[in-house]
Order: structure tokens, then C-alpha cells, then sequence
């Protein structure tokens, strides 16, 4: 066994509330006994607080309140996880309660010494929220239940075309979350297809008794992905952007909300994504705009004119 392995292996041990022998511990792991002194000191130097009694009947124990810890952590998973916290409740993360409660559990089990450490590094990290985050905690928690429990919903939607919301019945297959927003994607009865939802934009949410099948193999943000800037044909003609310019311009577009999807292959000085044409001819030249001079289109070469085109549609229509 590994040397984690056996460390955790005696935790388990002493998680049974009984004191245990360096030498029972020694027979149970066919290990040498210096070799279980060892890990008793180092998980003791790790904050398991081990009581070592002396003596005919002694042996080691835990003290009670760490026997109902199931896991134990070392100081760069309690920092991994305490940070992970951070960037889950500022991105729009709705068990706020559920999280400090586990926050708190993980910090009870830390020595002083991993706290000071812990601690430094939570103050080195921050994250700024988002502005004016809707309070949709009980509707993503009515969702989700309903995901688990494979249960149908009647919502109110109201769409941005739309002056009053309508009713729909949908089977909620996976909640998305994707620029500062929450997303349901089901199969919405209605439409009679599988539909994307802003949470935000539900006003109402009645659960059902109605039970439906899950499709195997279905993943809600590959959908929602694929179906982001509009449905296409199923057969679809795919070309391959070639952008140049500046390192930093394409440091960006590699990590673009939307292009980065897209991304094939990286070199020094250009950036390659493989997309269907008309994503390229629609939408690309709205998104390569704000980049100025900073890059310039290489391939393909026809979409340096619809550039030009909605350049000067934008020119013609400011001069009103």
C-alpha cells in the first residue's frame, strides 16, 4: 500500500472509537512498527488529534468529535476547496447556507498552524461578483429537485419578445450556468422539442406529479452550447478561421466566450477555429470588431469584405 493509503487506513482504524496498539496496527497493515510511529506523528502534525496513552492498556484513540469527521484533508485540499467556495458563491451559486456550513465543518478539523496557512491564502485570492444577481435561489432549488426526482413543471415564462409570460409544462433535464446567468434546458411540451430557459425570466414554478424518462447520454451544456447563437441545418458546410495578430489579441480569442469553443490549434502568431459558415459569415465579424488592429483575418479570405460591409452599415447609420 501507498504511504497515503496506510495513513488513511489507520484513521479508519481509529474512527472505530477503540484504542488500537502501534503493534495491532503494525499486524493489520504488515508494516514495521517504527514505520506506524511515523505515520502517527505525521498525521498528528496534520491536525488528527491522536491521544497516545502509555502504560500495559494503552494504545492510541481519536478524540470524539473527530470520529464523525468522514474525511480528513491536507492543507492544500482545505485550501483548494475553502477557494473553491469563494468562486462558487460569487459566480451565482445557490446552496449559500449548505457551502458555509461545509466551510465550517473543514475548518474545524485544522490546527493552528493550517489555519494561519489557510488563511494567509484566502486572503490572497478574491473574487468580484457579479453586478445585481436576481434572487432565484428557491426557483434553481425547485429545479433541481425536480431534475433529481425525474418529476415534471408548469412554468410562467416571459421571454424578451414576449409582453406577458405563458404557461409551459417541461421535463428539466439539467440546469446550465453560463455568463452570469442560469439556464433550465428540458424538453419543453409546448414546442414538442428540447428548449434552453433563462431562470431568471420564470416567474412561477409549479412541480407535478407527472414522472418522465431521462435520455441517456444527454448532456444539457453540450445542448445548450450548440444551440447558442441559433439553430442551423443538419447539414452543415464547416470552414476553418484563421486569425493573426498580436499574441495578447489571441491569448483572448482563445479564451472567448463564445470562439473558444470553436478552437482547433494555436502557433506563436495565429490562432485557428474550425466553425460552421454560417456562424462565420452571421456572427464573426460582430465579434472580431472590438479587436481593431490588433488582428486580422487570414482565412477565409471572403469574410475580410462582410467585414468591410457591416462596417460601413454601422457608418451609414450613425450618419442619421
Amino acid at each position: 500500500m501507498a504511504k497515503i493509503d496506510n495513513m488513511m487506513a489507520i484513521i479508519w482504524m481509529l474512527k472505530s472509537g477503540e484504542r488500537i496498539t502501534a503493534k495491532q496496527i503494525s499486524e493489520k497493515l504488515e508494516i514495521n512498527i517504527r514505520t506506524v510511529y511515523r505515520y502517527i506523528d505525521t498525521l498528528s502534525a496534520s491536525g488528527v488529534p491522536i491521544i497516545a496513552d502509555a502504560g500495559h492498556n494503552g494504545g492510541y484513540t481519536l478524540l470524539n468529535n473527530f470520529i464523525e469527521a468522514p474525511l480528513f484533508f491536507d492543507v492544500e485540499e482545505q485550501i483548494a476547496l475553502l477557494q473553491a467556495t469563494i468562486f462558487a458563491k460569487e459566480a451565482g451559486y445557490f446552496f449559500d447556507e449548505a457551502l458555509e456550513r461545509a466551510a465550517s465543518k473543514l475548518k474545524m478539523y485544522s490546527n493552528e498552524e493550517q489555519e494561519m496557512i489557510v488563511k494567509q491564502y484566502l486572503e490572497g485570492v478574491e473574487v468580484i461578483s457579479s453586478v445585481g444577481k436576481p434572487n432565484i435561489e428557491s426557483l434553481l432549488r425547485e429545479l433541481e429537485d425536480s431534475i433529481v426526482n425525474d418529476l415534471s413543471i408548469e412554468i410562467e415564462y416571459h421571454t424578451k419578445k414576449e409582453e406577458q409570460s405563458k404557461g409551459r409544462t417541461i421535463d428539466p433535464y439539467g440546469l446550465v450556468y453560463w455568463s452570469n446567468n442560469w439556464y433550465i434546458v428540458g424538453f419543453c411540451h409546448m414546442r414538442n422539442e428540447i428548449r434552453s430557459f433563462r431562470v431568471d425570466r420564470i416567474y412561477n414554478i409549479n412541480q407535478t406529479k407527472l414522472k418522465f424518462n431521462k435520455l441517456q447520454d444527454f448532456s444539457a451544456s453540450k445542448f445548450f452550447m450548440q444551440n447558442l447563437m441559433g439553430s442551423v441545418e443538419e447539414k452543415k458546410k464547416f470552414s476553418y478561421l484563421v486569425i493573426g495578430g498580436k499574441a495578447s489579441a489571441l491569448d483572448n480569442l482563445c479564451r472567448h466566450w463564445f470562439l473558444g469553443h470553436y478552437f482547433k490549434e494555436r502557433t506563436l502568431n495565429q490562432v485557428t477555429f474550425l466553425l460552421e459558415d454560417e456562424i462565420i459569415y452571421k456572427y464573426v465579424p460582430q465579434l472580431l470588431l472590438p479587436y481593431g488592429k490588433s488582428i486580422q483575418v487570414i482565412e477565409p479570405s471572403s469574410l475580410k469584405g462582410k467585414i468591410i460591409e457591416d462596417l460601413l452599415g454601422l457608418i451609414e447609420y450613425y450618419k442619421v
